[in-house]
């Protein structure tokens, strides 16, 4: 892998996240350059604060899926790094829509970041936290019946009686979101702040992207580039109405493998 441009960032509340070391060119990145790569900011002195990352995959013409998916536009790199991010967080932010489509399965203890995470006061595998409004989940499923951790479901505060009760019986942890049937995204990261999980990481999908960058909520994105074109209808990485102002982001960081390119943009 390629570094095409070194990490550079540096935020007003934040201390720069680690410059990982100068590396050849053709050769593969260890996880721990990854992870060195793609660390989350220091928290400032005081109460340290959520620092919510996406992470998401684009072909050239701006297709988050194929066939409904993300898998057939991604690479084994593009894998790689899927599982660093989710080796740093505290916690995986998904839609459950997503969790339908993907086949989501809980999180999974990974030797490789066992000294890292048990350094950084972390349990053995992030949590995932499914946001959905209705709780209409099948909880048969693995990410129910065997997590590591128990997973989340954040929903509102006006989501059916029963359907909180058949999550909570399945294992699940309801938490609050919104005062009505939905999630508002900004109380979400709260809750999950004061749950403990600062070192936030959505995968998507779109819908839910879409309502973290029209809150002003998303710190960082993640993007990879697929050098691929699939025309078609496929949604964009975020949804939803678009927002009065731009978001602007900054390019932090910068690395190429096979054409994939793998981007880091920060809030500015």
């Amino acid at each position: 892998m390629r570094r095409l441009f070194p990490v550079t960032d540096q935020t007003p509340d934040q201390t720069s996240a680690p410059t990982s070391a100068a590396v050849p060119e053709d050769r593969e990145w260890s996880l721990d350059e990854l992870a060195e790569a793609y660390a989350y900011p220091a928290s400032a002195p005081g109460e340290p604060r959520p620092w919510l990352r996406a992470n998401m995959v684009s072909t050239l013409d701006g297709a988050a899926q194929h066939d409904g998916r993300s898998q057939p536009i991604s690479t084994a790199t593009d894998m790689r790094i899927f599982g660093t991010l989710r080796g740093l967080a505290d916690v995986v932010v998904v839609g459950a829509e997503t969790v339908r489509q993907e086949g989501y399965r809980p999180a999974r203890e990974r030797a490789e970041f066992a000294a890292r995470r048990e350094a950084a006061g972390q349990g053995p595998a992030p949590a995932i936290a499914v946001v959905t409004a209705s709780l209409d989940l099948d909880f048969s499923l693995p990410l129910f019946t065997s997590p590591l951790v128990p997973t989340l479901l954040l929903t509102g505060a006006a989501a059916a009686p029963d359907k909180v009760a058949a999550a909570e019986k399945a294992g699940a942890r309801v938490v609050i979101a919104g005062d009505g049937m939905g999630v508002e995204p900004a109380r979400a990261v709260r809750a999950l702040a004061e749950r403990g999980h600062t070192r936030l990481l959505t995968e998507g999908g779109p819908r839910l992207l879409g309502q973290f960058v029209a809150a002003g909520v998303l710190d960082e994105l993640c993007l990879t580039v697929s050098p691929m074109l699939t025309a078609g209808d496929a949604q964009r990485i975020a949804g939803g109405p678009s927002i009065p102002v731009p978001r602007r982001f900054a390019l932090v960081s910068l690395l190429e493998e096979g054409g994939f390119l793998f981007g880091r943009y920060r809030r500015s």
